[in-house]
């Protein structure tokens, strides 16, 4: 087998050689147009990081510290050459690569830590293919709809980048603009995807990640029509109009098309600065407030999800009207649908998992696809030990060792893992995404695990699943018991969370060493 994959990666390179030889010269083509060179790459890469799998393991014994460390370094260099095809191939390959840098918990870290570099490192197009996108959509040059365009880019994506400019009328824009190779290679780039899969498959029985192409075909579409994305931003801002603090970008429609989506323009630092927050007076943990709340929302109450939020995409600043914190939510082409039966069904895993009821996790797991392996699964959701979890997650925060236990699970468990993600509804693995870039951000403002946050998901999921048993009741008296023991249930934890802030303020202090200071003078 291990000579099967060298002669695949020698085969590889001779055509993608030879396939470009002659238009190397040529200054005017791009190699990325070629199918054969991005075929011809991508073969060669996989076959290459399957043979260092099958030969480097050879020489140590499983579970000795030799075989780990030399594991781990096979895991870092194939994450190094899956980043070096993803920026290579560009597009499709840089979406893929983002989103398994994004799973923090569940893969290897030298694989997450080497792929997360993506998120800052997707490729530019030039001015004159911007030009050419908006020429072809809107049937007029630049100079004609604005004043100004900035040709340096405020940030480059996978599938896109953004213009700052100015409206005829004075409005300041901000421009989304389709990198124009994208639509054309991206149906071909998933084949190739999955029937490299497919042979990998073969070599390693255990490999189980065809769920990611699976996800590819159905969102990558999705993401490539920006209409969709203005009106899932329009859908959303109406969805959480009463959060004051949450701000969404208007989308102006009589210049956007399905490449190019003209926005409000909106600033701000990025959610993951804390430099920037100190310097503009935001309160860290407000932020980390704000965010729980707004994630709990989407999932709990309404099914409906942005999940991609990582730090580019989530923007914080001082509101200049009103001087209050907001958050700025950016880059609405990948939103998650949940049905009803599984939110409901995610909402008791969640209550479960914060009143460390072992039996109902197990239930509500099993009902979700874990089967057997729902400690696993508990463990997945929460990236907390399994120690932790039935102690409870409320009753400690994480600690530096129990984070490095969970880091390396990733890798031990990696086949079960694997097994996992194709078996459970398609619906959880992107909410699986989304938990682990919410939990970067929060460990990079140092408010990972926050009780507040658990107070914020234990209020929606009360709130959703009580609205749902009073739909499915026309009895009087029992919508009335439903909704005296949803708003108790309510009260006890605003009480709870009342506790917390004065336990934590000045008053709560006074209050605790005046009480310890009477109890020690009644002896």
């Amino acid at each position: 087998m291990a000579r099967w994959s060298l002669k695949l990666a020698s085969f590889a390179t001779v055509a993608a050689t030879t396939s470009g030889f002659y238009l190397y010269s040529n200054k005017y083509l791009d190699l990325n147009d070629f199918g054969t060179v991005r075929v011809g790459r991508a073969i060669a890469t996989t076959a290459v990081i399957s043979y260092d799998y099958l030969t480097s393991l050879r020489s140590a014994q499983h579970g000795t510290q030799e075989y780990d460390y030399l594991k781990s370094q096979v895991h870092l260099r194939s994450a190094e050459r899956l980043r070096e095809l993803c920026c290579a191939n560009r597009g499709t390959f840089i979406k893929v690569g983002q989103h398994l840098g994004a799973l923090d918990y569940l893969l290897p870290e030298e694989y997450t830590r080497t792929l997360k570099v993506l998120h800052s490192q997707a490729p530019q197009s030039s001015m004159q293919e911007i030009e050419q996108v908006i020429r072809e959509d809107l049937g007029k040059e630049i100079k004609e709809l604005f004043v100004s365009f900035e040709d340096t880019p405020l940030g480059a994506a996978s599938l896109a980048q953004v213009h700052k400019a100015v409206l005829q009328d004075g409005r300041t824009v901000a421009v989304k603009v389709q990198h124009p190779k994208v639509q054309a290679q991206s149906s071909k780039d998933i084949l190739l995807m999955e029937v490299l899969l497919l042979v990998v498959k073969q070599i390693f029985p255990d490999f189980e990640f065809m769920w990611l192409v699976d996800e590819a075909k159905k969102n990558l579409p999705l993401e490539l029509d920006f209409l969709n994305e203005g009106r899932n931003a329009e859908k959303v801002a109406h969805m959480l109009k009463d959060f004051d603090f949450l701000k969404v970008p208007r989308i102006y429609w009589e210049l956007s098309t399905r490449r190019v989506l003209l926005m409000e323009f909106m600033e701000g630092g990025q959610v993951n600065d804390r430099a920037y927050m100190e310097r503009n007076g935001i309160n860290v943990n407000e932020i980390s407030r704000h965010l729980g709340k707004l994630y709990s929302e989407m999932i709990f109450v309404n099914g409906f999800v942005h999940c991609d939020p990582h730090p580019g995409n989530v923007l914080v600043r001082k509101c200049p009207d009103t001087g209050k914190t907001c958050i700025i939510l950016l880059d609405h082409g990948l939103y998650q649908v949940l049905t009803e039966k599984f939110r409901l069904d995610y909402c008791q895993l969640w209550q479960s998992l914060i009143k460390a009821d072992m039996k109902q996790v197990q239930k509500y797991s099993q009902r979700l696809g874990a089967g057997d392996l729902y400690p696993l699964f508990a463990c997945m959701l929460t990236a907390r030990s399994w120690t932790s979890v039935n102690m409870g997650i409320t009753q400690s925060p994480v600690t530096a060792n129990e984070d490095v236990e969970i880091r390396s699970n990733a890798a031990a468990y990696l086949p079960q893992i694997s097994q996992l993600l194709n078996n459970v509804p398609r619906q959880m693995l992107l909410l699986l995404k989304t938990n682990d870039l919410l939990r970067g951000i929060e460990s990079a403002l140092h408010s990972r695990a926050s009780a507040s946050s658990f107070l914020n998901m234990s209020r929606c999921c009360i709130r959703a699943v009580s609205t749902y048993r009073r739909s499915k009741t026309d009895s009087l008296y029992r919508t009335a018991q439903i909704s005296l023991s949803e708003a108790l249930s309510l009260w006890q934890i605003n009480l709870y969370e009342l506790f917390l802030r004065l336990k934590g303020s000045q008053l709560g202090n006074w209050v605790i060493a005046f009480l310890s200071w009477m109890h020690h003078s009644s002896y």
